[in-house]
């Protein structure tokens, strides 16, 4: 049997098990109910959705080599999604296929949902992706670039909504586009200004190290009792931002300055590690249900590789905007996007680590986040380790928002 017609039954194989219940969402997350209970005299008998496939007695050398090659065949998406699909086919193919799909960090792909909370790619590359805002509704999707070209519809990774109070804003981060609420189970996070709309602080959902604590007021209390059954396990800070004040508008182009709590300074360093979230944390039984196939007997603990935290003497990462150059032909501030930011924009903004007790080395001159204009609400956001997409989007959306006292 060639690898062709293999791949054929699995995707015929994938559909019968739809039918029986395993339902399959051929994108970016699975959707199941992987057990049924069928009744007959005896009592109810447990189904095991993800064992009834007859895929699962493949020999487990012969099941490695076509899922390899499959990872290799199906590098981009909308292809990528098989890849995905074999995920859910069962437990054995699962595994392995967790084992064979590298993070973003060595890949530079984003396969799995918890990819976007995971740090991008190691090296000179980007991560090329782009934001789409909906002035109407006050929503922001955000894609990944399938190509360089950005006429095409691109692979959605998250949604954010704005959310105007009395004295802040908030903006909702949730991997679904029509389920963007803090109560959603697909919450992973927000942003939060400050009443002016220069300090912004960004939340996490679950803890990004060990021992991270939370910030949240969603829970209550009751009989002593911690209850919060389809709320966030938290709210955990993982990045403050700040821009300066320019009131006159003689200091330029906005100044800002972006905190990393969770990651070391050293991670831009050859070598160094930032934290890395392996799957999502489950608060109920209810919690992100068309991503059941992360779940684990993994303690929390366990659920993410932690580098280094940052202590006090070794300091946290600190990013700075990249400083504009004024252009006298022109007569206006520039900067070198390489052909990605084509409008000019207040919002447009190159990001840098910020030296340590000003020893700057190279690792210090190279764009770890940039962020700009190219239509009238569309924007560019290119990445790289050890930033995620999630913080990444997170920091530009902190740029749309109104800053009076900035410019």
């Amino acid at each position: 049997m060639s690898f062709k017609s293999i791949i054929q039954d699995m995707k015929g194989e994938i559909g019968s098990i739809s039918k029986k219940g395993f339902d399959v969402k051929m994108g970016y997350g699975l959707r199941s109910r992987s057990h049924r209970v069928v009744q007959d005299s005896v009592g109810p008998v447990v189904i095991d959705g993800l064992k009834q496939s007859c895929w699962v007695n493949m020999p487990p050398e012969l099941l490695r080599d076509v899922l390899v090659r499959l990872e290799a065949a199906e590098s981009t998406w909308p292809a990528r999604k098989h890849v995905v699909a074999c995920a859910g086919v069962c437990r054995n193919w699962r595994e392995i296929t967790k084992e064979i799909v590298k993070s973003p960090e060595l890949s530079g792909k984003l396969t799995f949902p918890i990819s976007v909370k995971q740090p991008g790619p190691r090296g000179d590359s980007l991560l090329q992706c782009f934001i789409k805002r909906n002035r109407n509704t006050q929503t922001y999707h955000l894609y990944l670039g399938l190509t360089q070209a950005l006429t095409d519809n691109g692979k959605f990774l998250l949604a954010a909504r704005k959310c105007r109070r009395p004295t802040c804003t908030d903006y909702i981060i949730s991997l679904d586009a029509d389920d963007m609420s803090k109560w959603s189970s697909t919450y992973i996070g927000k942003l939060r200004s400050n009443f002016l709309g220069t300090k912004f602080t960004v939340y996490d959902a679950q803890p990004p190290h060990a021992g991270a604590m939370a910030k949240s007021r969603s829970t209550r209390l009751v009989a002593l009792k911690q209850v919060s059954p389809r709320v966030p396990a938290g709210n955990y800070p993982v990045a403050h931002i700040t821009y300066e004040l320019n009131v006159l508008g003689s200091r330029g182009p906005r100044r800002m300055q972006c905190t990393m709590n969770s990651i070391p300074a050293s991670a831009i360093e050859p070598g160094g590690v930032a934290p890395t979230q392996t799957e999502f944390l489950l608060g109920g039984l209810d919690s992100y249900p068309s991503i059941s196939f992360f779940r684990s007997k993994s303690s929390r603990s366990d659920s993410f590789k932690s580098g280094p935290l940052p202590s006090q003497k070794e300091g946290i990462l600190v990013l700075k905007n990249k400083a504009p150059r004024w252009h006298e032909q022109l007569q206006c501030w520039c900067l070198n996007f390489r052909g990605r930011v084509t409008v000019a924009s207040v919002k447009n903004f190159q990001l840098v680590a910020s030296p340590e007790n000003g020893q700057a080395s190279q690792e210090h001159e190279k764009v770890l986040l940039q962020f700009g204009k190219v239509g009238k609400d569309l924007f560019t956001m290119d990445f790289r380790y050890p930033i995620s997409a999630f913080q990444a989007f997170a920091i530009c959306l902190s740029s749309f928002d109104t800053k009076i006292a900035c410019e």
